[in-house]
This record gives C-alpha cells, sequence and structure tokens, in this order.
C-alpha cells in the first residue's frame, strides 16, 4: 500500500480503526505529524509510526465542528469591525429618539 504524504487540514481515514482524522501539523524536522481526531483528541506520531498506518484520503464530514461546538460565528475574525450590509440604506440615517446616557426626568 502506498504511503500518504501527511498535508495539514487534510483529512484522512485510519482503516485499521475505521476513524477519521485531520492533519494539523507536520514537522519535517523533527519528522513528527500531529492530528485531531473528531472527538477533539489531539495526536502526534513520528513518521515511522505514520508509514505503518493503513490510511486512505477521506472528505472533511458534514459535522466535523459539532464536536467543538462551533458555528458559523467562530469563522469570524473577532477583531474585524462589523460592517453594515449596505451603507447606503436609508435605515442607516434615522436617528434614534433615545440618547444613551441621558434620562427624561
Amino acid at each position: 500500500m502506498k504511503m500518504l504524504s501527511p498535508v495539514p487540514g487534510t483529512w484522512y481515514k485510519d482503516l485499521q480503526t475505521n476513524e477519521l482524522f485531520e492533519v494539523i501539523d507536520w514537522d519535517p524536522d523533527q519528522l513528527t505529524i500531529e492530528t485531531q481526531y473528531l472527538d477533539g483528541e489531539v495526536s502526534e506520531y513520528d513518521l515511522d509510526a505514520w508509514r505503518e498506518m493503513r490510511l486512505e484520503q477521506a472528505e472533511a464530514p458534514e459535522d466535523w465542528r459539532a464536536a467543538f461546538e462551533l458555528d458559523d460565528h467562530d469563522t469570524r475574525d473577532p477583531d474585524a469591525p462589523l460592517q453594515p450590509e449596505e451603507w447606503c440604506s436609508p435605515i442607516n440615517s434615522i436617528e434614534t429618539d433615545v440618547m444613551y446616557g441621558v434620562e427624561d426626568i
């Protein structure tokens, strides 16, 4: 069986355990491969152990973020400013009747 190269961001299926995992790091200097399974477990293999594994490349599962309780909002950069969808919308020019920090007596 041909050995698959460890490519970060690529999903593989271990044919012996029938588990899916993603390669998250490949260090060619140390010859180590770091992987993360669907349940969040992180493992590290040396190149010899990687060569002994029976693997096939796999598609990322549709629900791979479910174990980490991630949603679409988690992919957005939290430091990026929020932008209105339409800068020219007339709703953007409406002033509110409320002035925050000021109370009517």
